[in-house]
C-alpha cells in the first residue's frame, strides 16, 4: 500500500527538525540514512545508471578486481591496479555525485572503492609463493606515488579560525585526519597544535582550557605608535608558545609523524612567501613560524624567525628578514603541498570572513550562473590593480596593491570545502579573545558543518588511506625480517 505523499511530507520535516538537533554524528548519521529512504536519495543509489560518470567502466573493474582476488591471483591483480588505479577513475569523485543522497553515493562507487580496498589488504596480508615481501613494497609505493594522498588544508580568520578545531574534532573522531596539513595565519595556530600532539593527545585539544586561546591584547595608543600595530605581539607568542612548545618543524614530525607546513609571507620587497615544514625549513623553530604566519599588517608587528642550529642553539633565521600574515601570499598552498607531499586531493576548513559568504552562495548555485559572475569580477579587478600598480611607487602604494592583487589571484577552495555560515557579528570580533562558551560554539559549529561532509570524505580519501596502513605494516614486516639498522622513511 502507498503511503500518502502528506504524511511523508510531514514526516521528512519531522525528520529534518530532529537532523538540525542530533547531538553527535551517530545520531545525524541514522536520522540522515531516513531522510534518503523518504526523500528518494537511496533509490538513487541503488540506480547504477548517470550521467555524471562512467559506471559501465567502474562496473567492469569491479568485477574483474572480485574475480582475481577470489581466485587468489596476487601478482596480477597488484598488475593490473597498478596500471589502472586512479583516483578519479571514470570521474567517480565528480561533485555532482555527492549532492543527491546525504549520506554516500552511488552504490556502485561505494563498491567499487571498498573493493580496491579490500584487494589491497588482500596482497598487503596473504602469503604468496610468487609475490613475496621483495615485490610487495615496490608495489605499494609506486602505485601510492601514482594514485596521490589528500591533505587538510587551515585557513586564516582570526578568532573565526577556531571552526578549524570542530572540523579536526569531526575528522579525528571517525579516523578521517589526514597526516598531511597546512595553516595559514590563525589555521597555523591549529595546525601546529596539531603537529605536536600524537593520536592519543588530540582529544586534550577539545577539553576546557585544552588550548591556550588569550593571544589579544591592545597594546596603548604610544606603543601603537611606535610600533605600528595595534596588538602586542608578546602576548600573541605567549600565547603560541604554550599550545606548541619549542618543537622546530623536524622535532615535530619525528614525535607524531603528521607533515604540517605554515605559510608566511614576505615584508620586504623582492621575496617570496614561504611554505616552512620538515622539509623546505626543518630546524626553525615553530613557535616563531605561527608567529610570522599570523602578523596581519598593522595588527602585529612582522616577526624575525628562528631556528636551532648545528649545536642547538636557537639563532635568527635569514637574519635580515621579516616575515607576516601567510594569508596574503599562500592560505591554501595546494601547488606546493603538491610537489612536495604528493597530495592531489584536498579537504579545505574555510574561515576568511571574506570568502566565506561567497562559498556558501556557490555551494546555493552551483549550477547557476552567480559563481561565474564573481570569477569574472575578480578577475577584473586583478586586471585593474596590476595596471594601477605599474604606475604606483612601487615601494609605496604599488606595494600595498600587490598584496591586494595576491589575495584576489589566490584560490580559496578545495576538492572539499568545510566553512561557517556567515555571520557579520563574529566578524566584527576578528582580533577578539573567545570566552569558553564561544570556544564551545565554534567547536560545535565545526562539527555540524563537517558532519554532512563526511561520508564523502570516507570515500574519497579510502583507498589512499588504505595504501598508508599497508605500507606501515610492510614496513614493520621488513624491519622484523632485516634488523641491522636503517634510516627512517621519511614519509
Amino acid at each position: 500500500m502507498r503511503t500518502p505523499p502528506r504524511f511523508v511530507h510531514r514526516l521528512v520535516r519531522e525528520r529534518l527538525r530532529d537532523l538540525a538537533q542530533a547531538e553527535h554524528y551517530a545520531a545525524w548519521r541514522e536520522i540522515a540514512a531516513d531522510l534518503d529512504r523518504l526523500e528518494g536519495g537511496e533509490a538513487w543509489k541503488a540506480d547504477e545508471a548517470s550521467d555524471d560518470y562512467d559506471y559501465l567502466l567502474l562496473r567492469e573493474r569491479l568485477q574483474r578486481m572480485r574475480l582475481l582476488r577470489r581466485q587468489g591471483d596476487a601478482r596480477q591483480l597488484a598488475f593490473e591496479l597498478y596500471e589502472g588505479l586512479h583516483g578519479n577513475l571514470g570521474n567517480l569523485s565528480n561533485p555532482a555525485l555527492y549532492g543527491v543522497a546525504r549520506i554516500g553515493t552511488k552504490r556502485l562507487i561505494e563498491d567499487y572503492l571498498r573493493e580496491v580496498s579490500r584487494c589491497l589488504d588482500f596482497i598487503c596480508a596473504g602469503d604468496f609463493a610468487d609475490f613475496g615481501l621483495d615485490d610487495k613494497i615496490p608495489f605499494f609505493k609506486r602505485t601510492a606515488t601514482a594514485f596521490g594522498r589528500s591533505a587538510l588544508m587551515l585557513s586564516g580568520g582570526g578568532t573565526l579560525g577556531l571552526f578549524h578545531l570542530g572540523v579536526i574534532k569531526a575528522l579525528h573522531a571517525e579516523k578521517l585526519l589526514p597526516r598531511v596539513l597546512s595553516g595559514a595565519s590563525a589555521g597555523s595556530i591549529i595546525a601546529s597544535a596539531l603537529a605536536v600532539r600524537n593520536d592519543a593527545e588530540i582529544a586534550q585539544m577539545f577539553e576546557p582550557g585544552g588550548l591556550d586561546l588569550d593571544a589579544f591584547r591592545l597594546l596603548g595608543w604610544r606603543e601603537s605608535l611606535r610600533t605600528g600595530s595595534m596588538m602586542d605581539g608578546a602576548q600573541l607568542e605567549r600565547c603560541v608558545g604554550a599550545n606548541i612548545g619549542e618543537y622546530t618543524f623536524v622535532e615535530a614530525f619525528e614525535r607524531t609523524r603528521r607533515i604540517v607546513s605554515v605559510t608566511v609571507s614576505p615584508a620586504e620587497p623582492h621575496q617570496q612567501g614561504r611554505l616552512l615544514n620538515y622539509l623546505t625549513a626543518p630546524h626553525v623553530i615553530m613557535r616563531k613560524a605561527v608567529l610570522a604566519s599570523c602578523a596581519v599588517p598593522g595588527v602585529f608587528e612582522p616577526v624575525q624567525l628562528e631556528a636551532r642550529d648545528y649545536e642547538k642553539r636557537v639563532v635568527p633565521y635569514l637574519p635580515s628578514k621579516r616575515w607576516i600574515d601567510g594569508t596574503l601570499s599562500s592560505d591554501l598552498p595546494m601547488l606546493r603541498l603538491a610537489r612536495l607531499h604528493n597530495v592531489n586531493h584536498y579537504i579545505v576548513s574555510q574561515t576568511n570572513p571574506h570568502i566565506v559568504p561567497l562559498l556558501a552562495e556557490a555551494e546555493l548555485e552551483r549550477r547557476g550562473l552567480a559563481p561565474l559572475a564573481r570569477e569574472l569580477i575578480k578577475q577584473g579587478s586583478s586586471g585593474a590593480l596590476k595596471l594601477a600598480r605599474k604606475h604606483l611607487d612601487p615601494y609605496g602604494g604599488g606595494r600595498l596593491l600587490g598584496k591586494v592583487d595576491n589575495i584576489l589571484q589566490q584560490r580559496y577552495s578545495g576538492d572539499i570545502n568545510v566553512f561557517p555560515a556567515p555571520s557579520h557579528r563574529r566578524a566584527l570580533r576578528l582580533f577578539s579573545n573567545p570566552s569558553a562558551d564561544d570556544i564551545r560554539q565554534f567547536i560545535r559549529d565545526g562539527e555540524r558543518a563537517t558532519w554532512p561532509k563526511l561520508e564523502r570524505i570516507r570515500l574519497q580519501t579510502q583507498v589512499s588511506r588504505t595504501f598508508e596502513d599497508c605500507l606501515r605494516l610492510l614496513k614493520r614486516e621488513y624491519a622484523l625480517h632485516h634488523p641491522q639498522p636503517k634510516l627512517r622513511a621519511a614519509v
